[in-house]
This record gives C-alpha cells, sequence and structure tokens, in this order.
C-alpha cells in the first residue's frame, strides 16, 4: 500500500477516537474550536492532521503507519461497545469460513468490564466449572496477555484451543484473594432444560440456554407439566447467557397468546424487526413467574422483558447483565476489517438491554431478592485498586509461595428467589415491588 493510500486510511479510521480524546482539551484552549459541533467531521480531521504532523515530524524514529493504523482501529472499536472489534486480515478470514472443526473453549459466557474480561455466567458441568471459575470473576490475565489491553474478540480467541489443552487464568474475585486458575480446554454438553414438581401442584422449569433447539425442549417440560396437572410455572433464567433471539421469542411466545415479544433496535431507535406472537405457538395460560439475576443476559432478558412488559407475571430476582446485540462484519482496503455493533435487541416497550450506564442496564426485577450467598457486587476498579494494594504490602516470605486454586465451599443455603416465586404464585405473600 502506498504511503498516500495509508495516510488516508489513518486519518480517517483514526479522526473520530482521536477527537474524543484530545477534543475536551483542545476546547479549553481554542475559542473557534468551541464552537464546533461535536460530530463535525472537518473539525475532527483537523484535530488529527495536527496530531499526525507531530508524530511525523517530531517522533524521535520513523513512524510504521501500517501499525498505526491498526492501533487506531482498535481504539475506534473500543470506545464503542464490548462486542465491536477491529479483526486482522487473519481474523476477518476465519470469521467469514465459519469453520466447521472450531477449535473448543472453556465453557463460560463473557464480556468487557472496565475493560476487563468479566465472567457473566458459566454453563453448568464445563471445564469452566469445574476449574471453579464463578460469574461475577473478572479475569485479569489469560495466561501472560493482560486483558485490559486486548478487545473481548481478542480474548474469547486467546480461551479457544485445542481438546485436552490448558489455559492459565488469573482471576480477580470479591472478597478473595487474586488467584491463578488452570483451566482445561474440552468439548461439554450443555444440560437440556429440567422440570420439577413444588407443592401446590407448581411447576419449576431450570433453564441453561437459549441456543437452537431449547425452544422445542422447553415446549416439551411444560407439556409434561401440564399433563401432570400443573397451573403454575416458575421459569429459572438464572445463570443463562447464551441463545438466540428466535429461540427466546419461542419460548415467551409459550406463555404470551398476542401482541410483540420482543424488537430489534437500530440507528436512531428506529424498529429494524418486530416479533409478535403466534396464537398457534401458544401453549400455558396458567400464572407465571421468571427468576433472573446478573448471569441472565441476551436471549434470557427477551423472556423476562416480555413477561415483565407484557404484565404476564412476576419477574424475580436481581438485575440482569445487560446484552443483546448484532454485529455485521465491515471489511477494509487492507484485508482487516471491523466487526460493529448495528442493532439492539430490546423488550416490546422498545427498551433495549444493553446500555453505557449499569443503572439503564438489563431487566429490572417487579420483584428484587438478593441471594444471600452473592456478595455484593464490586467495580472491577475497587478489585484493581484491592489487588494493587495487597501486592504493595511487605512479605516476609523468603521464598514464593505456588498460588492456591480457588476451591468452592460446600454450603447448602436456602434459594430466596425460587421461595419468593413460589409464594407469589401461590398468593401467600403481599409482592414487594422493587425500589418500595
Amino acid at each position: 500500500m502506498s504511503y498516500r493510500g495509508k495516510f488516508f486510511i489513518v486519518l480517517v479510521s483514526v479522526a473520530i477516537s482521536l477527537y474524543a480524546v484530545f477534543g475536551g482539551l483542545l476546547r479549553n484552549y481554542s475559542p473557534t474550536f468551541a464552537q464546533q459541533p461535536i460530530n463535525d467531521a472537518g473539525a475532527q480531521i483537523r484535530i488529527f492532521e495536527s496530531v499526525l504532523q507531530h508524530i511525523q515530524n517530531d517522533y524521535v524514529d520513523e513512524p510504521n503507519l501500517e501499525k498505526v493504523r491498526a492501533g487506531a482501529l482498535r481504539g475506534l472499536a473500543y470506545g464503542l461497545d464490548p462486542y465491536s472489534s477491529y479483526l486482522t486480515a487473519d481474523q476477518v478470514k476465519n470469521f467469514q469460513a465459519k469453520k466447521t472443526s472450531n477449535p473448543v473453549g472453556i465453557g463460560a459466557e463473557f464480556s468487557q468490564v472496565s475493560s476487563y474480561l468479566y465472567v457473566i455466567a458459566v454453563i453448568k458441568d464445563s471445564p469452566a466449572e469445574k476449574a471453579g471459575l464463578k460469574s461475577g470473576d473478572v479475569i485479569e490475565y489469560i495466561e501472560n496477555k493482560a486483558t485490559r489491553d486486548i478487545s473481548l474478540y481478542d480474548a474469547r480467541q486467546l480461551l479457544l484451543g485445542e481438546g485436552n489443552s490448558k489455559v492459565n487464568l488469573r482471576v480477580l474475585r470479591a472478597g478473595a484473594k487474586p488467584q491463578t486458575l488452570t483451566v482445561p480446554r474440552g468439548t461439554y454438553k450443555i444440560p437440556e432444560a429440567t422440570a420439577k414438581i413444588e407443592d401446590g401442584k407448581i411447576g419449576v422449569i431450570k433453564v441453561y440456554s437459549l441456543e437452537a433447539g431449547e425452544a422445542k425442549d422447553i415446549r416439551n417440560r411444560v407439556q409434561d407439566l401440564t399433563k401432570q396437572g400443573v397451573q403454575k410455572i416458575v421459569l429459572d433464567l438464572r445463570g443463562v447467557a447464551a441463545g438466540d433471539l428466535s429461540e427466546a421469542v419461542e419460548v415467551a411466545n409459550l406463555f404470551i397468546k398476542d401482541g410483540n415479544l420482543a424488537q430489534v433496535i437500530g440507528r436512531d431507535n428506529k424498529v429494524l424487526q418486530s416479533f409478535a406472537a403466534d396464537s398457534s405457538k401458544h401453549l400455558f395460560d396458567g400464572k407465571v413467574a421468571a427468576l433472573i439475576d446478573l448471569g441472565t443476559s441476551g436471549a434470557a432478558e427477551v423472556v423476562a422483558g416480555a413477561i415483565l412488559d407484557r404484565q404476564r407475571g412476576e419477574v424475580v430476582g436481581e438485575a440482569s447483565f445487560g446484552a443483546g446485540t448484532q454485529q455485521q462484519l465491515f471489511t477494509l482496503r487492507g484485508g482487516d476489517g471491523l466487526l460493529l455493533t448495528t442493532a439492539k435487541w430490546a423488550s416490546p416497550s422498545g427498551k433495549t438491554f444493553l446500555s453505557e450506564e449499569r443503572a439503564s442496564r438489563g431487566v429490572k426485577p417487579s420483584v428484587e431478592v438478593k441471594r444471600p450467598e452473592t456478595p455484593e457486587p464490586l467495580d472491577v476498579e475497587d478489585l484493581i485498586d484491592q489487588k494493587e494494594k495487597e501486592e504493595q504490602q511487605p512479605n516476609p516470605q523468603a521464598t514464593p509461595v505456588p498460588t492456591p486454586k480457588i476451591v468452592q465451599p460446600k454450603q447448602s443455603f436456602e434459594d430466596l428467589q425460587l421461595k419468593k416465586a413460589l409464594e407469589i404464585l401461590q398468593d401467600k405473600a403481599q409482592t414487594m415491588k422493587a425500589g418500595e
């Protein structure tokens, strides 16, 4: 690629990110700049031209513009959301190939919080669960790679590998010292939905995933329960972070006969797609309650949001994580690409689940019940500060001590969230709305 071509790509791709970084500083010192609209592309490019001139004229070495361009694109995607990402040319090829022989993972769903890899949920009986990884953990390092320095896409790729290989994860957890987990990569099977009957002929369906085919399995569980005389159902969506939008709509349709179930929202809050209930797929008319927690994300939020918006039943537990997006790959001239979020999933009312602010993310339960075994969530920054303070303390040990493995204490806790849901369906307790 020519110097002029490199210059142009860098110019266009970095202008916005540099504006975000330097715009506030320049506004303080330039009356002319202060009058420029925030989204004035011309102003952004002029800022970039000034910075680039300094790089070209004043940087100590000859700058590698190819490297600058790649770094700029990474920064540009980083400033959007965890699911948008810059891909190298090789990553683009792999992404487009959609190989059937994908390397295996560890069995957990991730996002990015405060630049660090965050564990939304861990799949039951997966290698990650067996190794001790938990929902809410922060992964500081994957091997020797700091997750704060890479994208969510890159972090996920590092976790993939050959079967029976292992990966070392440096884990930060609220209320515990930083520790290292060695997690084997391997195949695992997501458990099918299970069903049981509690006192008062109330069915409880535990969902583990909403991947393709799971809606049919949940339908079968509902049918089995109704054949046994069940007239009320608790749908347990806690820890369900993986799944498809279409499967979520199918599950919501089992309990909601008509009206909208979900939406896909694009730029300027434009409704790109709306999902209406199909009366022929409706199955259950009895009372319903859904359980959610911080590990509930994506497709499961679609189900909970539909139940809540359509006033089909109570949603009990803790606020969900907040995700559900659609990405499109835009290939660039050099063969690399930009995986860009172009739409968000939303409830029937149009409320999207992904938001920059934690207070407005996810689904808020209509009946809030916190579990005593779950520590109050700490911000990632608090975990990092806690770790740094511990590392600054003098260590009397003369020789290094191996990092102990995280051991999960075997404790028996009463499931207060399920208990509350059962009470609501049994009409034994007056519903206490969240926030009252």
